[in-house]
């Protein structure tokens, strides 16, 4: 047993690892009856703290806009509450594997603490790697009601994408989803399950085999609810939000009208500002009239392979690599816009050798002789570094850009 000393009062933790006091003051927020996303956020904002909106009087409260008269006093007991269950909370997740990365951790993505109402909390089976094996990821969503056709494309563009360096998010549904998920596992690259429901729960239940997979080397496992609570359709939407947030760009494969793919692409383009892609499929297939229409409408670029999925994700991912992602959307005139971001600085070290050995252009036979590095091996870096900015194809010879 420990003692850590949260908001002001010692807290035993029993059987439980060192948490932050800022993440347990977190946790305590998320696990409050009646606080969701947006009003965490909102009494982040007033009170500055987690610590400090846990020492809210209900009259505080009342001052929280979304919090009235009528539910203040409810909330400020479920805050004094609040201790024992994120101390259950944490004993549950440590039993299960499950790590918990609070809003502005260090290993939290990036691209999911810019969106609007970003969970505060997240949890995570396996392991993300935001800074460098998932510095690049790209959403695949569809039906689940999906055809033969949707299934194989899926797990075409997930395995060529994935064994190029792109980490595939998803949402663990069947259908596409599903396809997408393993078409990344057979590549050998890494893949994110976002999942509507706590990481006790594996939702649908086949899938459970693919998750440990997934958790076991290929990725991670997440979900901003708390881990006992069970899936449930009002949970969808906000998983969707996650699974737009965690990436550069969201590719629609066979969304019928009416599919929650849409809304993923709608959360990615109109309140995120990601790239959203759409592939077409036969025009009179029910299964892909979602798709066709927000190609139609303009809400999605039209990508047949993988190369022009890439090239859509080229100047976001250049943005992130510079830390200017968000000044992609800000208005000019506000003077934090940034045309044309530098290329990334660090290179890892098998890129600074495929840079070193591009004195002149070179084709990939040439360089694995000069690297050292696996043709797959090299195929991965070199699509990171023309992400990156630092080299360009030209024919089948590469080159560098300066």
């Amino acid at each position: 047993m420990g003692e850590l000393v949260v908001s002001g009062r010692p807290c035993t933790l029993r059987r439980m690892p060192a948490v932050s006091p800022r993440l347990f003051d977190l946790l305590r927020l998320t696990m409050t009856p009646g606080l969701g996303p947006v009003l965490v956020a909102r009494l982040l904002e007033s009170f500055g703290s987690a610590e400090h909106a846990l020492r809210a009087s209900p009259r505080d409260l009342e001052r929280v806009r979304g919090i009235g008269g009528g539910t203040s006093s409810a909330i400020a007991r479920g805050l004094k509450d609040s201790a024992a269950l994120a101390e259950r909370e944490l004993e549950l997740a440590e039993r299960h594997g499950v790590a918990i990365l609070a809003l502005g951790d260090e290993d939290y993505p990036p691209l999911l603490a810019s969106i609007p109402s970003a969970p505060p909390i997240l949890y995570v089976r396996g392991g993300l790697r935001p800074a460098d094996a998932d510095a690049f990821p790209v959403a695949i969503v569809g039906s689940r009601a999906c055809t033969a056709y949707g299934v194989e494309q899926a797990e075409r563009f997930a395995g060529v994408l994935a064994s190029n360096g792109l980490t595939v998010v998803s949402g663990g549904a069947r259908g596409i989803d599903s396809a997408a998920h393993r078409g990344a596992l057979r590549a050998g690259g890494r893949t994110i399950v976002v999942l509507g429901c706590g990481l006790m729960h594996a939702y649908p239940p086949d899938n459970a085999p693919l998750y440990d997979r997934v958790a076991d080397g290929g990725g991670a496992i997440v979900s901003e609810l708390p881990m006992s609570v069970a899936p449930t359709p009002e949970n969808f939407p906000g998983r969707n939000r996650i699974i737009s947030g965690l990436s550069l760009g969201v590719l629609v494969i066979e969304a019928a009208e009416g599919s929650g793919a849409l809304i993923t692409a709608r959360h990615a383009g109109e309140e995120q500002g990601r790239e959203v892609m759409a592939l077409p499929g036969r025009v009179d297939s029910p299964a892909s009239a979602g798709s066709h229409d927000l190609i139609k409408r303009g809400g999605a670029a039209l990508v047949t392979g993988p190369a022009d999925v890439v090239g859509a994700l080229e100047s976001a991912a250049r943005h992130l690599a510079a830390g200017t992602h968000g000044a992609r959307f800000a208005d000019p005139s506000a003077g934090l816009f940034e045309p044309a971001p530098p290329p990334a600085a660090n290179l890892s070290e098998r890129q600074q050798r495929i840079v070193s050995a591009l004195g002149a252009p070179r084709s990939t036979d040439e360089l694995v002789a000069l690297t050292d590095l696996s043709a797959a091996d090299l195929r991965v870096e070199l699509t990171m570094l023309e992400i990156a900015g630092r080299v360009r194809r030209s024919g089948t010879r590469f080159e560098r850009t300066g």
